[in-house]
Formats: structure tokens, C-alpha cells, sequence
């Protein structure tokens, strides 16, 4: 009879080879390099929008990957640091600065990030798994996947290297603006942002483009 822990393990190794079904489908596929692709900060009204691409070792499963919105923020930080010291994941990080999504749109700027991640990395993919985009990369195929980052490794992957990412840089410009708290809020509209908005206006890192008079009140 197995043990408690032993089903665990197993329940685990299940849980890890349906989360690569995907990339185990492009694979079958002919491809040979699979990356994920998911980005963190479309929806806040300061700081960047930052796009993280992973590209997972096919000779092993990954332990603890999951969607970044299901960890904790300390386990969240584990993982990040794991796989970003880890040599057999290759990811690339692509960030676009408030100015500029004020300039072309959320949209675009998140397609222009994830782009731009694509070029960070040192191994180019043959395949590109992108939660819930249509990423049109001149030379390499994608495949959008609405809530990839449930359903791919790779993706929930780079969703915690994206997540971890913005977070830092947000604590970060925290140190430079405190009054607006952007430790604790990352820049989303939480009633305390809301209240630091109508104090003390915008600074440069707020999107002006997502100005609204009933959420900040001026």
C-alpha cells in the first residue's frame, strides 16, 4: 500500500505531466524549442508592463510551477530565484516603461514586451505558447491559450518570472515616490493608491492614458 507521501509525489508527477501537455503536443509536433510567454501589470495605473519567456528542459519535470496568481508572495520569491538560477531554464524578460503604453496603448505595449522578451533570450524557440494573445512573431509560430498560465508549464513559468519581476520594480520605485505606497499595491487601483492619486496627483510612472475621474478623482 502506498504511503501518504508517496501519493502525494504521485499526485504531483501527475499534476506536472498534464500542466506540459502543450508543450509535450508542439513536441509530437516536430517542434524541438517550446517557450511560454505571459506578461504581469496590463491592468494597474502606474509602472511598467513586463512579459517574461521560458523555455523549460524537456529531459525533466519542473517542481512547484504553477500560475503565479496561486502562490504566496514568499513562495513565489523561492520559485523565482530557483528558476532564474536554475542553468536547464532559459527565460528572457521584456519591459515596457508607462511612457510608452501612454504612447500606443496597453495592448501594444504588452505585445511589444513579450516581443522583446523573445529577444532576451540566448536559445531561440521554434514555438511560441502565449497565455491568451495573439502574438504575431515575424518568424516564429504561436499558439494562443486563454488561461495558459493554468494550463502550461512554461507559461505559468514565465508567469512567475514576469510577476516576481514587476513586483520587485515596483518596490523599488517605492523607495523613490513612498507617498504612493507602491510596495503594497504594486500600482493597482486599491483604495489606498485611489487616496494617494487625488492627495498628490500622478508622478512619472503613472499612466496617464488611464486617467479616470471616478477612480481617482481628479
Amino acid at each position: 500500500m502506498a504511503t501518504s507521501n508517496e501519493r502525494l509525489e504521485e499526485k504531483e508527477f501527475e499534476r506536472l505531466q498534464k500542466l506540459m501537455a502543450y508543450e509535450t503536443k508542439a513536441y509530437q509536433n516536430g517542434y524541438e524549442i517550446v517557450a511560454g510567454i505571459d506578461e504581469a501589470g496590463r491592468g494597474p495605473l502606474a509602472g511598467p508592463v513586463v512579459a517574461a519567456v521560458c523555455i523549460l528542459p524537456r529531459s525533466r519535470l519542473i517542481s512547484r510551477i504553477n500560475d503565479s496568481k496561486k502562490l504566496s508572495p514568499k513562495l513565489r520569491d523561492e520559485i523565482f530565484q530557483e528558476f532564474t538560477n536554475d542553468p536547464e531554464i532559459q527565460y528572457g524578460i521584456g519591459i515596457v516603461d508607462s511612457e510608452e503604453i501612454d504612447r500606443i496603448n496597453i495592448y501594444q505595449a504588452t505585445i511589444q514586451a513579450m516581443l522583446l522578451a523573445v529577444e532576451q533570450l540566448k536559445i531561440q524557440p521554434d514555438y511560441l505558447l502565449v497565455d491568451g494573445l495573439n502574438l504575431m512573431h515575424k518568424t516564429i509560430p504561436s499558439e494562443k491559450i486563454i488561461k495558459g498560465d493554468q494550463l502550461s508549464g512554461s507559461i505559468a513559468a514565465a508567469s512567475i518570472i514576469a510577476k516576481e519581476t514587476r513586483d520587485r520594480l515596483m518596490v523599488h520605485y517605492h523607495d523613490k515616490w513612498p507617498e504612493y505606497h507602491f510596495n503594497q499595491h504594486k500600482g493597482y487601483g486599491t483604495e489606498i493608491h485611489r487616496r494617494a492619486l487625488q492627495k498628490y496627483g500622478f508622478c512619472p510612472i503613472h499612466r496617464r492614458s488611464f486617467k479616470n475621474k471616478e477612480l481617482t478623482g481628479i
